[in-house]
């Protein structure tokens, strides 16, 4: 499904025809600046947010107005990790960007400004995740190592990992803890405050993936999730650590009665890995290959899925409603699909593609259980809403700002800025009424 009727080419916006009645992304804007890949987005605040990629750029823009705001520069190789820092005082709550670079260097950025504020260099080696704790007033830098560091910029503590894939991803969890995926296991951290000091010690090593973690995700307060690159998506107990569930995601068709034992084949390993988990407390959204699946948390069951969401693999997600989520793609497509109460039509359902166990186990037990094949009641189909076609090449991630607007990256050095063509015309109508009242043209 094509979309994009340029109205103009001189003019950065650009119309879409209204082929998709539940898709109001109906206008769009390219936003330049960047020179190389972006890979990475974050939302500053309401109304900006900041880009990051291959080039060393740091862009700050106005998603109102699509302007360039900002343009930070100091990294000279490309940009591995970016998050916001935000320190609240009893006056003022100011937001700062934290970047990693393959330069092996980390850096403190205000983004009202422009100016770097802190930098960090001749690092070890390049940090490829960053955690803030807003609550304590630190954050966290993995790859090679586990640092941890105050809002100066001063480093508090370290732990030398042994690992060849190093730290991949980080989360917080309950009770001073930290959660990193290394490889096929995840590491347990607990963070030690004192008003004279802060250390770090590990005090677990979670070793139920069979292959490397790619995604790791906190659902809410007391569970966590991971995903790996063989398909494996394990629910965690945030509080003591245990499995409450593991699911083996395999596109798979299978000629095998339900009743009996499933012969797993050897699908590409690309078809079964996931790449991105998302949530929202209660449903967990994951790509896998260039599949979709949907999962509840709170029946342990799956919900929806598609096999084929897009031509190639999805790199990231996003859960819009209970019934609304959307996806973008090495394709360079970013679709947005809808879970409808409908069986799932002629695509193969066969049971054979999910086997789901719920069990509790010694903490000393690795590997997983025993599998049981059960049947899956209710399924669920995704139905495509809205693609939206703009980028070139793979997009990267995405952002939304509600009804203000949705940001996408991309491999073709571009961001789009996507809106909602009619608001924008009630706006663009709106601001021109006013600007005529006040010059008594009314």
């Amino acid at each position: 499904m094509a979309l994009g009727s340029i109205q103009n080419s001189k003019s950065p916006v650009l119309c879409i025809g209204e082929e998709q009645p539940k898709n109001w992304f109906t206008e769009l804007q390219v936003l330049k600046g960047h020179f190389d890949i972006v890979r990475f987005l974050v939302q500053i605040d309401d109304f900006r947010c900041a880009s990051a990629g291959d080039d060393g750029l740091v862009l700050v823009w106005n998603i109102e107005t699509g302007e360039r705001l900002q343009e930070l520069r100091g990294h000279s190789q490309q940009i591995t990790a970016i998050t916001t820092f935000t320190c609240n005082n009893e006056v003022t709550s100011h937001t700062s960007l934290i970047t990693a670079s393959s330069d092996r260097s980390l850096s403190l950025w205000d983004p009202d400004t422009g100016n770097r504020v802190q930098i960090i260099s001749d690092l070890q080696s390049s940090v490829k995740c960053l955690l803030v704790l807003e609550r304590l007033c630190l954050w966290v830098s993995g790859g090679e190592e586990l640092c941890l560091w105050n809002k100066d910029f001063q480093l508090q503590c370290h732990r030398q990992n042994h690992s060849d894939t190093g730290i991949t991803a980080l989360i917080e969890l309950p009770k001073n803890c930290i959660a990193a995926a290394m490889d096929k296991e995840i590491v347990i951290y607990r963070l030690t405050v004192s008003d004279s000091s802060v250390s770090v010690a590990e005090i677990r090593r979670l070793s139920d993936h069979q292959d490397q973690i790619r995604a790791l995700i906190n659902i809410n307060d007391g569970l966590f999730a991971s995903g790996s690159h063989a398909g494996e998506l394990v629910l965690w107990d945030a509080i003591d650590w245990n499995i409450l569930a593991y699911e083996h995601i395999l596109w798979e068709e299978s000629q095998a009665n339900t009743q009996t034992e499933i012969r797993l084949g050897a699908p590409k390993p690309s078809e079964m890995s996931i790449q991105h988990l998302t949530t929202n407390g209660k449903l967990i959204l994951a790509a896998v290959g260039s599949g979709l699946y949907v999962y509840n948390v709170q029946t342990k069951a799956v919900v929806a899925y598609r096999k084929v969401a897009h031509d190639s693999n999805v790199l990231h997600t996003m859960l819009l409603s209970d019934s609304e989520l959307m996806s973008c793609s090495e394709d360079g497509s970013v679709r947005i699909w809808e879970i409808q109460d409908l069986p799932l039509p002629a695509e193969p359902a066969s049971p054979g593609f999910f086997g789901m166990w719920n069990f509790s186990r010694s903490n000393k037990q690795s590997g997983p259980p025993s599998k049981k094949v059960m049947d899956i009641p209710n399924i669920r189909m995704l139905e495509l809403t809205g693609d939206l076609i703009g980028h070139s090449g793979a997009v990267q991630m995405f952002v939304s700002f509600k009804e203000n607007g949705l940001v996408t990256c991309s491999t073709d050095h571009l961001l789009i800025l996507w809106k909602n063509g009619e608001r924008q015309s009630h706006l663009r109508s709106l601001a021109l009424f006013q600007k005529l009242e006040k010059k008594g043209g009314l």
